[in-house]
């Protein structure tokens, strides 16, 4: 049972820590492979999290469009706010991939493909998300929607170099697609709880009734 005296804006910061911390060990406890070994376990949290980026652009372009289909101010502001956590996680996937890349292939190679889309997408984030704030929330929800759609078409289009196609879930032990799941749906657990606690902290406009 939660602490009475502990106010109630305080839980889910407390929630989504709680969810992140457990990611992140479960990320660096994941069983060791034959070829990578123990380094297995930075791709393994490096995916997750860059699964949590994509999660949280692809609800935010969702929110967007049901908000802007149905003239929904909460959707559309809801939107905005897992437009930024997914950004959040987005970005701070890509220190986690030059680890991976550190520990695996002893080397950074910046030139990598992905790296240089996510790199971009990241920057382009950022940017988009600044101005965002400046417009009315329409334009929130079609931007996230646009933006989230590019993404997938950026990720189907570029080259896989040194990226295996999903080798979580071509493994033959059945504990290593489901260590990375349990580890991307704690992350995703710590988005929802970040993005209820800057709700909580910056409210929707007036005309927006709380709620996603």
């Amino acid at each position: 049972m939660m602490c009475p005296y502990l106010p109630r804006t305080w839980r889910p910061w407390l929630f989504a820590a709680a969810f992140l911390v457990a990611g992140v060990l479960l990320g660096l406890q994941a069983p060791q492979e034959r070829t990578l070994g123990t380094g297995i376990r930075a791709v393994y949290l490096h995916g997750a999290w860059v699964w949590a980026g994509l999660f949280g652009f692809l609800v935010a372009g969702v929110l967007g469009l049901l908000g802007l289909w149905k003239r929904e101010p909460a959707r559309l502001y809801a939107s905005r706010l897992w437009a930024w956590v997914g950004l959040a996680f987005w970005l701070t996937a890509l220190p986690l991939s030059l680890w991976a890349m550190q520990v695996n292939w002893n080397g950074l190679f910046l030139m990598e493909p992905r790296w240089r889309m996510a790199w971009t997408f990241g920057v382009a984030g950022v940017l988009l998300q600044v101005g965002l704030l400046f417009l009315p929330l329409p334009w929130s929800g079609a931007v996230n929607a646009l933006f989230a759609a590019a993404l997938a078409v950026a990720l189907v289009r570029t080259p896989l170099v040194l990226h295996p196609p999903m080798p979580v879930f071509r493994a033959t032990s059945w504990q290593f697609p489901v260590h990375f799941l349990l580890t991307f749906l704690s992350l995703a657990l710590a988005q929802e709880q970040l993005v209820r606690a800057l709700r909580e902290k910056w409210p929707p406009p007036a005309s927006s009734p709380a709620g996603s």
